[in-house]
């Protein structure tokens, strides 16, 4: 979608997008729109339910007395509300509601009012970026879609006060939009196109950005001796890969070590030999959400010159039931030289992030790691599908990232590690196991075997296994791919990791 920022004026037609106050109180475009029309938008106000609360739309068609398409009025809440992540919801809403209508483009009207605490041309770029985060498609397979099943609206402007500052404020929301959408476009396709292989490739395109791409082969990681990650990927056709990528834009900090975000990349994700039942199984395509999201944060963040040094790591594999494939029962060697006893080949995402945690700190030394992983279902159980589980060894970290996912909305619930779950992957054969003794706390033994790869770095994992994929629509969100992560990891180092 198209997005450009003017000066505020009363357009002569189109569709025009006026605010509306709680309690039915226009904002002083809106006001003028009804007096050009003789208080037309006022009678179709009184004759709904419409009151102005925020996130309410009311479409008015064809108004009597004005040269328009349609009036669309925009609730806004209370002045003193609108936050920043406030009008990126509005501008979400106002997506469906203008493709509802078949409306191409539209004219949003943004003024400023009394108790606003956004600069008004800031308060236009976050409305805008809510709009196009809300805008996302994936219909590339789609060959047979009626015209009206399609999305309509192309362009959108946005006109307010301060026409400068809209343009300053919206330019780096629209790299991060940018990362989002490269990270639901990945989460998105399907495995038959999308493998550790072709994911890779796809991260090359990174490079344009200033960003340093490595990919590890079988034969390289085999010389480092990831034995966890390799054994996943050895029932699969498909050969296994480290994408290492390395953005240096701290500028005179560049020898200052760098912070680190890995993710699990699990192209397709059969069980193994520990199959998955059938139901659901095509969902398994987006297993390596993880590793989407830190290829996206990486984009975001070179594309708006993140002034910080950033590595992102992402181990790629398909898990699936060959001849060749890992057994239950079978033993691995870590890169740390841990063995592990692989009690269930289902659990194998843990076994791809020791490795890929182990090779970022022993080769960077960061300043901290976080790893971002659909890795259990148990912590779907736990908090469904509207928080990410937090886990970490380290508090700063973690209350820094319960900040950051609040103000971009995408909350993180802080779950404990201890001493009494680490014991239950204890193992008998090996030095640990990939399963906790049964179903109870699935989600927290899984967190304790990755801290067994951390050394002593600061470190947290997100298990995003509930929040990568929505089934539902949210106003920044259409059902899909979420790129869950990218916004908050964002905000994460823009509020604490960059110029220091």
């Amino acid at each position: 979608m198209e997005i450009t920022f003017g000066g505020l004026r009363v357009p002569d037609s189109g569709t025009v997008v006026a605010g509306v106050l709680e309690g039915k109180k226009l904002a002083p475009s809106a006001a003028e729109l009804n007096r050009r029309g003789g208080g037309v938008l006022v009678r179709a106000i009184e004759a709904t339910r419409f009151t102005g609360k925020k996130e309410e739309a009311l479409v008015v068609p064809a108004p009597n007395g004005l040269a328009y398409d349609r009036v669309v009025l925009l609730g806004m809440g209370k002045p003193a509300e609108l936050s920043a992540l406030a009008l990126q919801r509005l501008g979400g809403v106002l997506v469906p509601a203008l493709n509802s209508v078949g409306a191409t483009a539209a004219t949003v009207l943004w003024d400023k009012m009394p108790g606003m605490r956004l600069d008004p041309g800031v308060g236009a770029a976050n409305l805008a970026h809510g709009a196009v985060l809300r805008s996302y498609r994936f219909d590339k397979y789609r060959t047979r879609q009626k015209p009206e099943q399609k999305p309509s609206l192309e362009k959108l402007m946005v006109l307010s006060p301060s026409q400068a500052s809209a343009r300053r404020a919206y330019q780096p929301l629209e790299r991060i939009a940018a990362g989002v959408f490269f990270t639901r476009d990945l989460v998105s396709e399907p495995a038959n196109i999308l493998y550790p292989e072709s994911f890779a490739e796809r991260a090359k395109a990174l490079s344009q950005l200033g960003i340093a791409v490595e990919v590890l082969d079988e034969k390289a990681m085999k010389k480092l001796g990831m034995g966890a990650l390799l054994g996943v990927g050895q029932g699969s056709a498909k050969p296994p890969r480290l994408l290492v990528m390395q953005y240096n834009g701290a500028g005179r900090a560049r020898g200052k070590a760098p912070i680190a975000f890995i993710g699990k990349g699990v192209t397709f994700d059969t069980g193994g030999i520990s199959l998955k039942p059938a139901a659901g199984m095509e969902e398994m395509k987006w297993d390596m959400a993880g590793a989407g999201v830190v290829v996206g944060l990486m984009m975001a963040l070179a594309g708006r010159k993140a002034r910080a040094n950033v590595v992102g790591i992402a181990g790629l594999v398909e898990n699936m039931p060959d001849g060749n494939a890992q057994r239950p029962g079978d033993i691995v060697t870590t890169m740390s030289g841990q063995t592990v006893e692989v009690l269930n080949t289902d659990a194998e995402g843990r076994l791809v992030l020791a490795d890929a945690l182990w090779y970022c700190q022993d080769r960077f030394k960061p300043q901290f790691m976080i790893d971002l992983a659909t890795l259990t279902g148990a912590i779907v159980v736990a908090l469904g599908h509207e928080h990410a589980g937090l886990f970490s060894n380290n508090d700063q970290l973690a209350n820094r990232l319960l900040t950051a996912g609040k103000a971009v909305e995408e909350p993180l619930w802080r779950m404990p590690l201890a001493d009494v779950y680490d014991r239950q992957i204890d193992s008998d054969a090996a030095d640990v196991k990939n399963i906790g003794g049964g179903r109870d706390a699935g989600s927290i033994t899984a967190a304790q075997f990755l801290q067994r790869f951390v050394n002593k770095v600061p470190w947290a994992h997100l298990d995003i296994a509930g929040v990568a994929w929505s089934k539902k629509d949210a106003p920044l969100t259409p059902k899909g791919g979420t790129a869950y992560g990218v916004r908050l990891l964002n905000a994460l180092v823009e509020a604490h990791y960059e110029g220091r």
